[in-house]
């Protein structure tokens, strides 16, 4: 089994002046794409649909922040076919309010960024032997190295019991058209959050398992 993993938003808590304008995200969206290897060409054919319709070559990416309303609405509609067809195939996300983070959680954004994968993954992994797991290369948390698997073996192993090996393969995402897919669902699901914006994520919300983390209730 392999699991692919991006981000939206950033690890910062500056909140005085807003997003994009020298403030921090006021969320974050971690989502996973949990999938069998022998299915793993599936999520590329939807990326490179994309690539197609813009005339637009595969070297050159393109992020899930470039995408228009309309790829972003022809996307989530081909995820959903997809995941209708092959339900083996999982995607899944944990989101956080940042600003109802807990000041000494802010002090190391690094541990709230390992939690938020475990909170999430470690479960639906438990029962699996071996997880290849591929986070982008370039993403926020590159500069731990192995502490975010370190810390999913400690969890996995010792709270919950289980064998599962996760074999760290981080990728670059130029590179790898499952981690540009994950990247299109996060962005979508992210901006849902950070910008209101819902069209194409109430087509995938039916299919894509959602967590919330820190939100008022």
């Amino acid at each position: 089994m392999i699991v692919y993993l991006d981000e939206s938003g950033d690890l910062g808590f500056k909140f005085d002046n807003p997003y994009r304008k020298g403030g921090s995200s006021r969320y974050l969206t971690l989502t996973f794409l949990l999938i069998p290897k022998k299915l793993s060409y599936l999520p590329k054919r939807i990326v490179k649909k994309i690539y197609k319709k813009r005339n637009r070559k595969t070297s050159n990416e393109l992020k899930g922040s470039d995408l228009t309303p309309s790829e972003q609405i022809f996307f989530a509609n081909e995820v959903v076919k997809l995941l209708k067809k092959h339900p083996e195939i999982k995607i899944f996300a944990i989101t956080v309010y940042k600003k109802r983070v807990a000041s000494h959680i802010r002090a190391d954004a690094n541990k709230l960024y390992n939690y938020m994968v475990g909170l999430a993954l470690l479960q639906r992994i438990k029962k699996i032997p071996q997880v290849t797991f591929v986070p982008d290369a370039r993403s926020i948390k590159v500069r731990s190295g192995n502490s975010l698997v370190d810390y999913l073996h400690t969890e996995i192993w010792f709270k919950l019991n289980s064998k599962t090996e996760i074999n760290n393969s981080p990728q670059e995402s130029h590179k790898v058209f499952n981690l540009q897919f994950v990247d299109y669902v996060t962005h979508i699901i992210w901006e849902k959050y950070e910008d209101r914006r819902r069209k194409a994520f109430n087509i995938l919300k039916s299919r894509v398992g959602l967590k919330e983390l820190f939100f008022p209730r």
